[in-house]
């Protein structure tokens, strides 16, 4: 199983990564901010992330770590 930790500094909201996960574990947190005040990326509690990096790959700000 795998996992994502999304760095909120570097995140703008994009979706990118969103579209790009085939598990469905991101969706964009409209309820939380960052510094510059972007929405960011957030992974679903208990998710079934496979740990694919295909998020990690679409991010253009590099703002996600995955780990298998």
């Amino acid at each position: 199983m795998g996992r994502v930790i999304v760095d909120v500094e570097r995140c703008k909201g994009c979706g990118y990564c969103v579209l790009a996960c085939l598990k469905k574990v991101l969706y964009i947190d409209l309820n939380r901010r960052n510094r510059s005040g972007y929405p960011v990326a957030a992974a679903e509690a208990g998710s079934s992330c496979s740990g694919c990096a295909r998020c990690a790959e679409s991010c253009p700000d590099v703002a996600l770590e995955v780990y298998r």
